[in-house]
């Protein structure tokens, strides 16, 4: 057998010995060919074991396990007895668990694609949680009562797919499992919420997931702490469990929001760190060797290791009782593994990670494994045990739906909120008037000052509005007056104070949203902090997670802080997003008119861009606003105007200007204001052409807007815009550095007729 202990030693030591002995390994298992045998299975056991036996010493301080301890679990074995120890003692377990491993075996195998190594080594994991913790009715996905489980570690989607599939769920079954990362199927290369039923949030982009199971449990908090009464059954109670993996642990954002988790002491979060020291490029110590488990405690989690998470199913199921009976953290339980657990000649390298085993190593594997089933089959056994859930399920939510009629019968007020907000997802009587109300009774200011209008005049109608600001508060105008703090000891407010981590706010609003619990969630910072935040943004997008985005601070006008916080290209980013609103109105009516169709597009963000200037109130009408452009203004009688100046934001107030001076000259000027070309895009083309007439040629059309060009020629031929970075000063002096005022709007026009 190759490696031994020095195998170990050099984990913890230079690269370069690291690749050197991969090399001789390689050669090693070439020279073996394909050959399964005892001695090889303890090589792996016995240079794992060494490694793992020194990172168990050394989180001793942090996780409790001794080094005695640590050293008694993980004794060396003889060639003799590996091949038993691959295995968990119990041989039915084994059957469920290698179901699971073969399942996503054959899938990447048939595919040709994916990522078969994850789901090898943490299918006793995900077994114990599926089969003996969590709370879920196959038949029933999206009961409200369920536990979430997020696969932050998107890539194994394999795994996730295997356990929809053997625990009764119809969104999956054995014939799409066949069409794994196959067109129009329901099993894609990644978990989608929107393609399969069961499936909580999309993930794929490291780091994501955990950030989202970050705000499905402070979703879950917040409902708790809200609807549940002491005298009463619990209409809100589940944990929100999550698998990631290295590659999450090392991406920024999931930082960022395990930090907030801590800070808010979500203790009905429970998390698995996949720790199998394995990354696509290789062994992560090459650039990855921190001390996770001391930072997650430094953040406030309490700490669980399972030092053997391919075996020791005992230790999985006590640390994730333990890890439920700590209600004041969130649990980190860190799983030691190795990756492509079973197969005998790619166990614990990077070949195993993002590719295909090979006919061979199928084989070899299923040898190795004691598996006689062929691809795709199910033992009997296995299938009645694993859809005992289906019974198992409808009863736990039989006996939920009589617990919320009893709580009905006492809190019939409460119950009636809840089940129009948290069960039927519907918005509440009124929220849409209060806002044109709003909107009419305000006047001339920043539109980031007619956001927080809007915003408190939707908190005390609509009870799920729920946000905040990445410490930006005081600046983007966000809090809800008289709702407090969402604090570790008050997670009944609806304020939520995020801190300066835009990232991790985004994708904790999109756990917030899909928890499906009717919340209406809403982040905030200046808008050239979205650069912070666009992967969760674009999350939001295809997730189809209606978040609101208010983004503040829109444009040059915001001054003297100068080019590294002036938007310039960030308009055009997000209209070239998919599913994507990208809204900047210009006063109060059109702020209003934003917000509701944010508010009621549940499925699509929404990106509002305030300024921080005053802005004029134009006297528009709040349903032509509603429809994304309209005419504001047009002296022309036969509605074929001279020219067309079409504005969005504080430059709509620039045309309407410069429209009166050239209407002096004798011209006949259409001015259109054009919040959103998304919500324009969506009407009829009768109402398109009345507003843009195909008489009035693109070189008569002229667009002002204080941002890039790019885009504008789908609606225009001539652009007052910035397609440079901005600069340092005062707002007016700003406004004539880059030909932003009146006179320049009237002579380019001039200039253009």
């Amino acid at each position: 057998a190759y490696g031994g202990a020095e195998w170990g030693r050099d984990r913890t030591g230079s690269g370069e010995r690291e690749r050197e002995r991969e090399s001789e390994m390689e050669a090693f298992v070439g020279a073996s060919a394909l050959s399964v045998n005892a001695a090889q299975s303890a090589a792996v056991t016995h240079r794992r074991s060494a490694f793992v036996q020194s990172k168990s010493q050394a989180r001793a301080r942090v996780a409790g396990v001794g080094a005695g301890a640590g050293a008694a679990a993980l004794k060396m074995v003889s060639a003799e007895t590996a091949a038993k120890l691959a295995q968990t003692g119990d041989e039915f377990a084994d059957k469920v668990i290698n179901s699971i491993r073969f399942l996503a075996v054959d899938a990447v195998e048939k595919a040709n694609s994916g990522h078969p190594g994850m789901p090898m080594g943490m299918a006793p994991t995900s077994y114990i949680v599926w089969d003996k913790h969590m709370k879920y009715n196959p038949k029933n996905p999206l009961w409200i009562g369920r536990d979430r489980f997020v696969l932050s570690a998107g890539h194994g989607s394999m795994l996730q797919y295997a356990l929809l599939y053997l625990f009764g769920y119809d969104s999956v079954s054995i014939e799409d499992i066949k069409q794994f990362r196959q067109i129009d199927s329901c099993t894609p290369g990644h978990p989608e919420n929107f393609e399969t039923p069961g499936i909580e949030v999309t993930t794929g982009p490291l780091g994501q997931g955990i950030c989202n199971a970050v705000g499905l449990a402070a979703a879950e908090a917040h409902l708790a702490a809200t609807f549940n009464k002491p005298d009463a059954p619990k209409l809100i109670d589940n944990y929100t469990y999550c698998i990631l993996g290295d590659g999450c642990m090392m991406e920024g954002v999931a930082s960022e929001a395990s930090s907030l988790a801590g800070h808010w002491g979500l203790g009905k979060l429970i998390a698995f760190y996949d720790d199998n020291s394995i990354s696509i490029d290789g062994r992560t110590d090459i650039a990855f060797t921190e001390d996770v488990l001391k930072r997650y405690e430094a953040y406030g989690w309490q700490i669980i290791d399972v030092p053997e998470g391919n075996t020791d199913l005992a230790g999985l199921d006590a640390a994730i009782k333990e890890a439920k009976a700590c209600t004041d953290k969130p649990t980190l339980i860190n799983v030691t593994t190795l990756i492509g657990y079973g197969s005998p000649n790619k166990v614990d390298t990077y070949a195993v990670h993002g590719a295909a085993l090979g006919a061979d190593e199928v084989q070899a594997t299923r040898d190795y494994l004691g598996w006689e089933y062929g691809p795709f089959e199910v033992p009997e056994e296995v299938t009645k045990h694993t859809n005992r859930k289906i019974q198992e399920g409808a009863d736990l939510e039989a006996k939920w739906r009589a617990g919320f009629e009893e709580y009905k019968s006492k809190y019939p007020e409460e119950a009636k909120q809840f089940e129009d907000q948290c069960i039927n997802n519907s918005l509440p009587a009124g929220w849409e008037d209060a806002l044109k109300k709003a909107g009419e009774d305000s006047g001339s200011m920043a539109t980031r000052q007619l956001s927080q209008v809007m915003l408190n005049a939707l908190a005390p109608v609509m009870p799920g509005l729920v946000g905040g600001s990445a410490d930006l508060a005081s600046s983007n105008l966000t809090i809800m007056k008289g709702y407090g703090d969402f604090q570790k000891d008050s997670m009944e407010n609806r304020n939520f104070r995020f801190g300066v981590r835009e990232h991790g706010m985004g994708a904790i609003c999109n756990g917030l949203c899909l928890y499906q619990g009717g919340l209406v969630p809403y982040c905030a910072t200046f808008f050239i902090f979205t650069d912070y935040m666009r992967g969760a943004m674009r999350m939001s997008a295809l997730s189809q997670a209606g978040i609101i985005y208010v983004m503040t601070h829109d444009s040059i006008f915001l001054g003297e802080d100068g080019p590294t916080h002036q938007p310039i290209e960030h308009l055009a980013s997000f209209r070239a997003m998919p599913n994507c609103y990208m809204m900047r109105p210009a006063d109060a009516t059109e702020t209003a008119a934003m917000y509701a169709i944010a508010v009621e597009t549940r499925k699509t963000p929404c990106v509002l861009a305030f300024t921080r200037q005053k802005t004029e109130k134009l006297g528009a009408s709040y349903e032509d606003a509603k429809k994304g452009a309209y005419i504001l203004s047009c002296n022309s009688s036969s509605g074929n105007p001279d020219a067309i100046l079409i504005g969005t934001g504080s430059e709509v107030n620039l045309c309407q200007d410069a429209a009166e001076k050239l209407r002096a000259d004798g011209k006949t000027v259409r001015v259109v204001s054009m919040p959103c070309w998304e919500v324009f895009e969506n009407q009829s083309a009768e109402y398109k052409a009345s507003v843009l007439p195909s008489s009035v040629p693109m070189d008569k059309r002229l667009v002002v807007e204080a941002g890039s060009s790019f885009g504008w020629s789908r609606y225009a031929g001539v652009f007052q815009c910035i397609d440079g970075f901005g600069a340092s000063g005062p707002a007016n002096d700003l406004a004539k550095k880059f030909k932003l005022t009146v006179d320049d709007v009237v002579a380019t026009a001039k200039t253009m007729l």
